[in-house]
Protein backbone atom coordinates (compact mmCIF):
# COMPACT_ATOMS: atom_id res chain seq x y z
CA UNK A 1 0.00 0.00 0.00
CA UNK A 2 1.49 3.40 -1.33
CA UNK A 3 -0.91 5.52 1.14
CA UNK A 4 0.03 4.21 4.80
CA UNK A 5 -0.59 6.07 7.38
CA UNK A 6 0.96 6.54 11.02
CA UNK A 7 -1.13 5.71 14.26
CA UNK A 8 -0.79 9.43 15.06
CA UNK A 9 -2.28 10.13 11.60
CA UNK A 10 -5.17 8.10 12.83
CA UNK A 11 -5.77 9.99 15.97
CA UNK A 12 -5.82 13.37 14.52
CA UNK A 13 -9.23 12.28 12.71
CA UNK A 14 -12.29 12.35 15.41
CA UNK A 15 -15.14 10.28 14.65
CA UNK A 16 -17.73 10.28 16.75
CA UNK A 17 -21.00 8.90 17.12
CA UNK A 18 -24.40 11.34 16.87
CA UNK A 19 -28.07 10.98 16.65
CA UNK A 20 -29.81 12.62 13.60
CA UNK A 21 -32.02 14.93 15.05
CA UNK A 22 -33.49 16.50 11.74
CA UNK A 23 -33.51 15.40 8.13
CA UNK A 24 -35.03 17.20 5.59
CA UNK A 25 -34.70 17.60 1.62
CA UNK A 26 -32.07 19.42 0.21
CA UNK A 27 -33.90 20.82 -3.30
CA UNK A 28 -30.46 23.01 -3.76
CA UNK A 29 -28.34 20.80 -3.92
CA UNK A 30 -26.27 19.28 -7.25
CA UNK A 31 -26.99 15.78 -6.30
CA UNK A 32 -29.63 14.34 -4.50
CA UNK A 33 -29.06 14.78 -0.53
CA UNK A 34 -30.28 15.42 2.85
CA UNK A 35 -29.77 18.30 5.51
CA UNK A 36 -28.94 16.76 8.93
CA UNK A 37 -28.96 17.76 12.32
CA UNK A 38 -27.25 15.72 14.35
CA UNK A 39 -26.25 15.37 18.39
CA UNK A 40 -23.31 14.91 19.33
CA UNK A 41 -24.00 14.97 22.95
CA UNK A 42 -23.04 17.66 25.39
CA UNK A 43 -18.98 18.38 24.16
CA UNK A 44 -19.62 18.77 20.59
CA UNK A 45 -23.43 19.92 20.97
CA UNK A 46 -25.49 19.67 17.38
CA UNK A 47 -24.21 19.58 14.02
CA UNK A 48 -25.26 20.27 10.63
CA UNK A 49 -23.95 18.21 7.53
CA UNK A 50 -25.44 17.60 3.96
CA UNK A 51 -25.25 13.67 3.14
CA UNK A 52 -26.20 12.01 -0.75
CA UNK A 53 -27.90 9.32 1.22
CA UNK A 54 -31.55 9.42 -0.83
CA UNK A 55 -31.52 6.11 -2.43
CA UNK A 56 -31.43 4.07 0.54
CA UNK A 57 -33.06 6.33 3.15
CA UNK A 58 -35.87 8.62 3.30
CA UNK A 59 -35.80 11.58 5.87
CA UNK A 60 -38.19 10.33 8.67
CA UNK A 61 -36.22 7.18 8.51
CA UNK A 62 -33.20 8.79 9.59
CA UNK A 63 -34.64 10.39 12.58
CA UNK A 64 -33.12 8.55 15.96
CA UNK A 65 -30.59 7.22 13.93
CA UNK A 66 -27.36 6.73 14.80
CA UNK A 67 -24.61 7.93 12.05
CA UNK A 68 -20.78 8.09 12.43
CA UNK A 69 -18.99 11.11 11.42
CA UNK A 70 -15.74 13.35 11.22
CA UNK A 71 -16.30 16.32 13.48
CA UNK A 72 -13.05 18.04 13.49
CA UNK A 73 -12.66 19.03 9.32
CA UNK A 74 -13.33 22.52 9.22
CA UNK A 75 -17.02 23.80 7.89
CA UNK A 76 -17.56 23.38 4.32
CA UNK A 77 -19.99 25.61 2.53
CA UNK A 78 -22.58 23.50 0.26
CA UNK A 79 -24.97 25.35 -1.58
CA UNK A 80 -26.82 27.17 0.94
CA UNK A 81 -25.90 24.58 3.85
CA UNK A 82 -22.63 24.92 5.73
CA UNK A 83 -21.62 21.94 6.92
CA UNK A 84 -19.73 20.96 9.81
CA UNK A 85 -18.96 17.29 9.75
CA UNK A 86 -19.09 14.77 7.39
CA UNK A 87 -21.19 11.57 8.16
CA UNK A 88 -19.64 8.55 6.81
CA UNK A 89 -20.54 5.47 4.72
CA UNK A 90 -19.96 2.70 2.53
CA UNK A 91 -21.17 2.37 -1.27
CA UNK A 92 -22.92 -0.62 -2.17
CA UNK A 93 -22.36 -1.97 -5.62
CA UNK A 94 -24.13 0.72 -7.31
CA UNK A 95 -22.82 3.36 -5.97
CA UNK A 96 -25.53 4.41 -3.38
CA UNK A 97 -24.37 4.96 0.73
CA UNK A 98 -25.16 2.93 3.19
CA UNK A 99 -24.40 5.31 6.66
CA UNK A 100 -21.79 3.55 9.18
CA UNK A 101 -23.37 2.83 12.19
CA UNK A 102 -22.16 1.02 15.68
CA UNK A 103 -24.11 -2.20 16.21
CA UNK A 104 -24.38 -1.60 20.00
CA UNK A 105 -25.75 0.97 22.00
CA UNK A 106 -22.95 3.31 22.71
CA UNK A 107 -23.26 7.06 24.37
CA UNK A 108 -24.09 9.74 22.13
CA UNK A 109 -20.52 11.71 21.14
CA UNK A 110 -18.46 8.28 21.99
CA UNK A 111 -15.15 8.27 19.75
CA UNK A 112 -14.00 5.71 17.39
CA UNK A 113 -10.86 4.05 18.53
Amino acid sequence: MDNQITFDDFLKVDIRVGRVLEATEFPEARKPAYKLKIDFGEDIGIRKSSAQITVLYNPEDLVGRRVMAVVNFPPRQIGPVMSEVLVLGFSDAEGNISLAAPDHEVPIGARLH
